[in-house]
C-alpha cells in the first residue's frame, strides 16, 4: 500500500476534467505517487434546506451518475499508466471544499481549468480563488491541449522574484524538469531597471538549487515587460509554468488581480500554482 501523498484530481465530466485526469495520471506515474479522483456534489442534500422529500429515483440517479463519472475517470487514468495506483471518493459537500480538505494530506491537487456541475467556473470566480489561495498542497490548472505524453513539448517555465513562494515554485519546477526530462526556464519580469531581483541575486537564488537537480540544464531570462504578458508568452510551447501564489515586483498578488487571470485563462500550457 502507498504511503507516499497522492495525486489529487476534481472531476465533474466535463471535457475539461478529462484533460486534468490526464495530466494528473501521467504525472503520478512519473513520479510514482497514488492517485486519487474526486468527484464531489451537493446533490444528496439539496432537498433538506426545504425539508422536502427526494424525488423517486433520484438518489439512485444521482449516485448511478456520480459512479458512472469516476468509473469513467479511473479508466481514462489507467489507460494513460496501467500500473497506476487510482482510488476515488466521492464526497457530499461542496466542490471548493472538498479539494481544500483534500489538499491538506495531497502531492498535488489538479482541475481543469472550466468544468460543470459542482465545478463550474471552478477557476473563473471565488470558488476558484479560494482554491488557489487557500490549498496545503500546490495547485494544477490544466487547460485542454497537447497529450501528456507528447514530447513535443518544451521547457518548464517558473516565475522568479525573489518572494518565499517563488523558491517553492521553483522547487516543483525543478522536480518537474527532473521527471520529465525537460529542461527548465527561470523567468523574472521587470517593468523598470532595478524593480525585483538584481542580477546577482537572481542568479544565486537559482545556483543553491541548481546543484540538487544537477540533471536539469537551467536556462535564466530577466525579461522587460509586465508579469502577465511576459508569463503567458514563454507558457507557449513549455510543458509546465510554475508560480508562487503571491510574490513582489511584477508577481505581486499573483491570484488575486489580473496576473492571475491572465495565466489561468490564457497560458498555453498547465500553470501549477504554489504556496
Amino acid at each position: 500500500m502507498h504511503t507516499d501523498p497522492a495525486v489529487v484530481v476534481g472531476v465533474d465530466g466535463s471535457a475539461q476534467s478529462a484533460c486534468a485526469v490526464d495530466w494528473a495520471a501521467a504525472d503520478a506515474a512519473r513520479r510514482r505517487r497514488p492517485l486519487r479522483i474526486v468527484h464531489a456534489s451537493l446533490w444528496p442534500v439539496l432537498h433538506a434546506p426545504l425539508g422536502l422529500p427526494m424525488p423517486l429515483g433520484y438518489e439512485r440517479a444521482m449516485r448511478e451518475m456520480a459512479g458512472d463519472i469516476a468509473r469513467e475517470a479511473v479508466t481514462r487514468a489507467t489507460r494513460i499508466a496501467p500500473s497506476l495506483d487510482v482510488s476515488t471518493d466521492m464526497p457530499v459537500q461542496q466542490a471548493a471544499a472538498a479539494l481544500l480538505d483534500a489538499s491538506r494530506h495531497a502531492d498535488l491537487v489538479v482541475v481543469g481549468n472550466r468544468g460543470l456541475g459542482g465545478f463550474t467556473g471552478l477557476l473563473i470566480g471565488s470558488v476558484g480563488v479560494a482554491l488557489a489561495t487557500h490549498a496545503v498542497s500546490p495547485v494544477v490548472v490544466v487547460r485542454p491541449g497537447r497529450s501528456p505524453g507528447d514530447r513535443r513539448a518544451g521547457q518548464v517555465v517558473v516565475g522568479m522574484d525573489g518572494s518565499p513562494d517563488a523558491e517553492r515554485a521553483l522547487q516543483l519546477a525543478l522536480e518537474q524538469a527532473s521527471v520529465r526530462g525537460s529542461g527548465l526556464t527561470a523567468v523574472r519580469a521587470c517593468r523598470r531597471p532595478g524593480d525585483g531581483l538584481d542580477g546577482d541575486a537572481f542568479a544565486a537564488s537559482i545556483a543553491g538549487w541548481a546543484a540538487k537537480y544537477p540533471d536539469v540544464e537551467i536556462s535564466q531570462a530577466v525579461v522587460p515587460g509586465r508579469a502577465a504578458a511576459v508569463l503567458v508568452e514563454r507558457s507557449a510551447g513549455a510543458e509546465l509554468l510554475v508560480v508562487g501564489s503571491r510574490g513582489r515586483g511584477g508577481f505581486t498578488g499573483l491570484l488575486l488581480g489580473s496576473v492571475s487571470q491572465a495565466a489561468i485563462h490564457h497560458a498555453a500550457c498547465p500553470v501549477a500554482v504554489v504556496r
